[in-house]
């Protein structure tokens, strides 16, 4: 499937989106909905899989939307059972550009004790060893997922019981992982110990429900109990139980920053604080950081709206949908020739040109990755005739890549890696480009002392090259780490 849009690929990806319900009639339907809000973290493909205790196991994986698949009544007739789970998927790993079918998740396996069904957001840093060392010792691997090695590695535990295997093979596993797993009768929860990826646990009526994010539980009505804990495991009985427990050593937390800059939806919650309050007031920090004459603050629809507000506030200068985003824009409609692929921003994107025209505008955007669609914008709003094109960040610069559950390009061709700010200026040709610090982007998601450099509060890796698990598949590949300071 290609890109939802035609410049995506100048943006982050998202990773992927988990859901898993029991205790309630006909889950699968209400996994459909919670994959549906959570459809911003993936759009290649989705699955789910349901158990009913007379007639067992059933799964469904399609490519494309949820609302394309999981709304047919005849699909989700043949998914029953107050059990279910479900993944909507960008592919971090496996098969790149078109998705293969034996990718998309969840996975099943049949153990001695009893089918399981396991989905995974994140990524296994040590995937590659795990790989060769499982397939070395007999290991028929299906897919090219990395999470896939989760399976495997419960098949060859010797411990007793399923959830108990999932935990032995989870000690093995590197990197970051938030995962959502069933068996016949338990909806099972863990997040790594570091809790870099999201989960959440909620309830509705006598069911119980888990997900990637709070804005999933709003859809069908649940209440949102807590977020699951950095290296917790739930597991969570028909009947209705919650059993909680920690199987890892314990670390300190190192939660995904850029959840609360991008990835996550502005009306989830993350740690009990507002995602979009946690946005508006990066704009805050960002106007007191960046100040600039001008006439309008336009967000880049729909990411920077929030910091553009924000930004608006403080500075006192006008807030204004100077740029119009067509939001019935799906996979590009016509063939995409080089003269399409031009146009590819315009088929998103409008300049409101009354607006615009003869005005000093600041552009508030979430990030620059490759700066291919910051040019594109800003010659957009310059052709609208504005007078000058500022560009404001709504995180500090993305110099490294990715390793835990994001789709990130290769260093060399992430624009801050190989410029300075005042390069980026020249190379997008624009007035200004201000990025906010690390420090205003943490005092935004509320540490007011800013980043703590001895023991940093968040994975931030992809602005600072600090990595807290050392993604060791791509050291083996030849990646460099950061020198020590």
């Amino acid at each position: 499937m290609p890109p939802a849009h035609p410049f995506d690929d100048d943006k982050l990806r998202e990773e992927c989106g988990i859901f898993g319900v029991i205790g309630l009639s006909d889950a699968a339907n209400f996994v459909a909905l919670g994959l549906h809000a959570l459809q911003h973290r993936g759009q290649e493909a989705g699955g789910i899989v349901s158990h009913d205790p007379e007639i067992g196991f059933n799964s469904a994986r399609r490519f494309g939307y949820v609302r394309d698949n999981f709304t047919r009544q005849s699909l989700m007739e043949t998914l029953p059972g107050p059990l279910s789970i479900g993944h909507v998927r960008y592919s971090t790993s496996g098969a790149k550009g078109p998705t293969q079918i034996r990718d998309v998740q969840p996975f099943f396996g049949e153990f001695s004790m009893g089918g399981a069904a396991i989905a995974h957001n994140g990524n296994i840093t040590n995937a590659d060893a795990l790989r060769r060392e499982l397939i070395e010792r007999g290991s028929i691997f299906q897919s090219g997922s990395d999470s896939e090695c989760i399976i495997h590695l419960m098949a060859r535990s010797l411990q007793r019981n399923i959830v108990e295997r999932m935990e032995d093979a989870l000690r093995r596993v590197e990197g970051a992982f938030s995962v959502v797993a069933m068996t016949r009768s338990k909806l099972i929860g863990v997040r790594d110990p570091l809790g870099v990826r999201p989960l959440v646990l909620g309830q509705l009526g006598e069911g119980w429900v888990l997900s990637s994010e709070s804005c999933a539980l709003d859809i069908i009505g649940a209440r949102l109990v807590r977020e699951i804990a950095p290296g917790e495991m739930v597991v969570i009985s028909a009947k209705g139980g919650v059993e909680s427990h920690f199987p890892f050593r314990r670390r300190k937390s190192r939660f995904c920053i850029f959840e609360h800059v991008y990835f996550s939806r502005p009306d989830s919650l993350i740690g009990g604080r507002s995602v979009y309050e946690t946005r508006h007031q990066i704009g805050v920090e960002l106007a007191r950081e960046a100040p600039v004459e001008a006439d309008l603050v336009c967000p880049v629809p729909d990411s920077g709206t929030p910091a553009a507000i924000g930004f608006s506030h403080e500075s006192g200068i006008p807030f204004a949908m100077g740029i119009v985003r067509n939001q019935y824009m799906g996979r590009t409609f016509i063939e995409p020739t080089e003269q399409i692929r031009n146009m590819g921003v315009r088929l998103k994107l409008n300049v409101n040109r009354a607006l615009i025209e003869g005005k000093r505008v600041i552009l508030v955007d979430d990030s620059v990755v490759r700066g291919t669609t910051s040019r594109k914008i800003k010659e957009m709003i310059l052709d609208a005739g504005a007078a000058e094109v500022h560009f404001r960040i709504a995180s500090p610069p993305t110099a490294w890549p990715c390793f835990y559950g994001v789709d990130t390009p290769q260093r060399e061709k992430l624009l801050a890696a190989t410029m300075s700010e005042e390069e980026m200026r020249e190379h997008l040709a624009v007035d200004s480009i201000r990025f906010i610090s690390l420090d205003g982007l943490y005092r935004a998601v509320g540490e007011a002392g800013g980043r703590d450099k001895a023991s940093p509060q968040y994975c931030d890796a992809c602005f600072s090259g600090d990595y807290p698990v050392a993604p060791s598949d791509q050291i083996e590949k030849g990646f460099a780490l950061k020198a020590a300071e």
